[in-house]
């Protein structure tokens, strides 16, 4: 399948670069981007995917997490895929922020009109692999996989519904259990129909319920003061409370603010606020999602 370069750009001794292709799942033109650690030099490394969050793109990523340092040192390559299928002329794809364009789940939607484009689970969990490691210097027995938000929800569900073949998973703020979401459910009726019984093939907190694979030792940060999770989007409880269950490991880390001000200055402390939803919160912490996937990637 051929790729076309779109930039490159060096960066800690090795290249961020993006491609674009024509995807035989999608259905459409789709982009990536992609480091490519300074080891990628002289030989095969494992490749890290990350899956981004409503409404981005792979752009958010690459410009906005800070990865790339720590991914030269530890010799990974890491894959930021789109979120979507894009330009489908479907009636109704751009209408709203939290589906369609910008929102694909990662699912393969089984519904009309979104069933011919809208297979992001299929795209993530093979073509792009096949196209990445056909392309590039990878170990196809090293690969990991993390994620934020509805990208977050994403890398929970490729981990849980394929024991074995990924070495490592985390999160950054997963939508850990969309059928009790109004994201979710937005999302999962629309793709998947009214069926909520369908839905729980795409749903973390059901998946771990009746997990039975190999080992693995989840990671997810969240932040205190994450909008989403006060309003329910996420439900993290909900997860821990089933990995606690089935006695699967989950590292969950309510990370929150630090205050820096003097006791006397605290009608003026403006150190109020915590971690919220956004790239700031994960480029605080990507340095250790990093090392916790170079931790099985490098075994």
């Amino acid at each position: 399948m051929a790729l076309k370069q779109v930039s490159s750009n060096k960066c800690f001794e090795g290249f961020q670069k993006v491609f674009e292709h024509d995807s035989a799942e999608l259905k459409c033109k789709m982009k990536f981007g992609i480091y490519l650690p300074p080891k990628a030099e002289t030989g095969k490394c494992p490749v890290l995917y990350w899956l981004s969050g409503l409404t981005c793109t792979e752009q958010n990523f690459i410009t906005k997490a800070a990865f790339q340092q720590a991914a030269a040192e530890h010799g990974l390559i890491v894959v930021a895929p789109d979120t979507s299928p894009r330009g489908c002329n479907i009636e109704g794809e751009d209408e709203s922020w939290d589906f369609g364009t910008g929102a694909g789940f990662y699912v393969d939607a089984t519904e009309d009109p979104w069933k011919t484009n809208y297979r992001m689970y299929s795209y993530v969990k093979d073509e792009l692999p096949k196209l990445i490691n056909a392309n590039f210097p990878t170990d196809p027995e090293r690969m990991s996989v993390f994620g934020h938000s509805m990208g977050g929800h994403g890398a929970l569900i490729l981990a849980l519904k394929n024991p074995g073949k990924y070495k490592s998973v985390s999160a950054f703020a997963p939508i850990c259990n969309p059928m009790q979401c109004q994201w979710g459910k937005k999302a999962l009726g629309g793709y998947l129909g009214p069926d909520a019984s369908k839905w729980e093939a795409y749903d973390a907190t059901q998946l771990v319920k009746s997990y039975s694979g190999s080992r693995l030792d989840i990671l997810i940060d969240q932040g205190k003061d994450d909008q989403f999770l006060s309003a329910g989007q996420l439900l993290p409880d909900n997860f821990i409370a089933a990995c606690t269950e089935r006695k699967i490991p989950v590292v969950f880390r309510l990370q929150q603010a630090s205050c820096f001000c003097s006791p006397w200055l605290l009608d003026s402390c403006l150190c109020f606020l915590g971690y919220d939803h956004s790239y700031f919160f994960i480029a605080s912490f990507i340095n250790d999602h990093i090392k916790h996937h170079a931790k099985y990637l490098n075994a």
